[in-house]
């Protein structure tokens, strides 16, 4: 071989190991480019993944997090309407936004121009119907449940929460039925103390488990709100609910005289019993808090309505509520906006005289107001401050000695 032969070997060679080498690094580089695509679209599907979880469990946006930031995306940003499917069951809350814009529609009506502010602020927003949740508990409802204790409640009314978990308003089981409690919440309506507000009640959810919060604020018009939020929840989630009771935090409730009430009522289809007002009159008086002008509602008498102090539903009844909800518009007053769906579902509620949501007797000052034989009698009876609701409890539930039962169940 001449020295001009191994000179061409030479050049083929080195030009055949210089191709090598670059192939190999544009091959590696396209290995490490798929490889980073694929690291960041993994993550990307598994941020709405690990979201939902932590959702599921109890932590969106909570219980792991009281004392730090926000770190999770609890609302979905976007200019629509809250959106909700209500003619098929979700498996979870559906409902990701609470922008809803105001509908001005109507602001030139002669009958909207007389409202009162309040009224006005009401209609603009009363097309919306549905906000996400802060705190859900969806585990509440699983297994058979004989008795869902319902209590609606606001942020700042911890101590009555406090003192219906040791009375009334205990978890436990008697004779085989299982009963259980939650109190529902909006947001509160303090701005300036909203977020101090916001983390102790997580932090009370985090001891107790038992409460449910929407991010609406809780005012007394967004009562109804609370109403049409909890039939939805209950819908979703409750399928082995088989009764309900609904009350207020201020009410003394026997669980034994429900337990005993129902057994007796248990062939009675679409039960709902209350304290039943029948051919109510709308107030027009502004300065009652249950005004109502002519321009909301110009018939002469309500649908029959229980107070909403405390009644008792059965649970399949309960869903169908949900769906004769649909097909209102919301009214300011929740005990009313339930009454108006029974009329849809042609329910009449049924006047039990154990139910007293105005007190045992008219006259506050009454002694009778404070005769624990009565209260023994009772399965509920509104209004007491959670002193006093103490205090009932321990002499109800005492080696009281009462010379005669009332009769009234």
């Amino acid at each position: 071989m001449t020295t001009r032969d191994k000179w061409r070997m030479y050049k083929s060679v080195s030009l055949m190991f210089f191709l090598a080498v670059v192939t190999l690094t544009v091959v590696q580089r396209g290995n490490i480019s798929t490889g980073e695509q694929f690291q960041i679209e993994r993550h990307t599907r598994m941020e709405p993944a690990m979201e939902g979880e932590l959702q599921r469990k109890g932590f969106y946006p909570g219980t792991g997090r009281f004392w730090k930031g926000n770190k999770l995306k609890v609302v979905e940003e976007t200019t629509e309407d809250p959106v909700v499917t209500s003619n098929r069951r979700s498996k979870g809350w559906d409902v990701t936004s609470s922008n809803c814009s105001a509908n001005y529609n109507f602001t030139s009506s002669d009958w909207f121009t007389n409202l009162e502010p309040n009224f006005k602020q009401f209609l603009f927003y009363r097309h919306c119907r549905y906000f996400p949740m802060t705190i859900n508990h969806p585990e509440k409802c699983s297994g058979d449940i004989h008795l869902l204790m319902v209590v609606k409640s606001i942020i700042t009314q911890y101590d009555r929460r406090e003192v219906i978990r040791k009375t009334w308003g205990k978890e436990q089981v008697i004779n085989g039925k299982r009963i259980k409690t939650l109190f529902l919440l909006g947001a509160s309506s303090n701005e300036a103390e909203r977020a101090n507000h916001q983390k102790l009640l997580e932090y009370e959810d985090y001891i107790y488990g038992d409460i449910l919060q929407w991010d609406f604020l809780d005012t007394f018009f967004n009562l109804t709100l609370k109403e049409t939020h909890f039939l939805k929840w209950f819908s979703t989630y409750c399928d082995n609910v088989r009764y309900i009771f609904k009350g207020d935090d201020d009410v003394f409730v026997s669980v034994e005289n429900i337990l005993e009430y129902l057994e007796a009522s248990r062939d009675v289809k679409d039960l709902f019993v209350g304290d039943v007002l029948f051919k109510a009159k709308p107030i027009r008086k502004k300065e009652n808090k249950y005004y109502i002008p002519v321009a909301l509602y110009n018939k002469t008498h309500y649908p029959p309505y229980a107070g909403g102090g405390g009644f008792l539903m059965a649970g399949p009844l309960a869903r169908k509520l949900y769906g004769a909800s649909e097909t209102l518009e919301l009214y300011p007053i929740d005990d009313v906006f339930l009454g108006m769906c029974l009329e849809v579902l042609q329910v009449t509620p049924i006047k039990h005289n154990a139910f007293k949501t105005f007190g045992l007797v008219k006259n506050k000052n009454s002694k009778l107001n404070k005769e624990p034989c009565f209260y023994k009698s009772m399965i509920v009876v509104h209004k007491l401050l959670p002193k006093d609701l103490m205090n009932m409890w321990e002499m109800v539930n005492s080696d009281l000695i009462c010379s005669q039962k009332v009769q009234v169940l």
